[in-house]
């Protein structure tokens, strides 16, 4: 949900397996700098392993460029990851 000068993202906490209650306080919203938010679904270990691809990805940029990513930069990096996977 997207406002002005403000953005909101709600996500569930859950993890659970078939029909047994993992963990109530899974993390599926990231940090990935002052501007930006991620929030991925699904399995918790796809979740796990694609923040830390992204994470990596974002640090490798910051190595090379000497400044912090954009918005719109990491939202187009994420698009070309899950469609590199096709």
């Amino acid at each position: 949900m997207a406002g002005k000068n403000c953005v909101a993202i709600a996500t569930d906490t859950r993890l659970s397996t078939q029909l047994m209650t993992i963990d109530t306080n899974f993390q599926r919203v990231f940090k990935v700098n002052d501007l930006t938010l991620m929030g991925i679904s699904g399995l918790a270990r796809d979740c796990q392993t694609f923040n830390a691809l992204m994470k990596f990805k974002k640090n490798l940029y910051s190595l090379k460029e000497g400044r912090e990513m954009k918005s719109s930069t990491f939202a187009k990096l994420v698009s070309t990851s899950l469609y590199e996977k096709r």
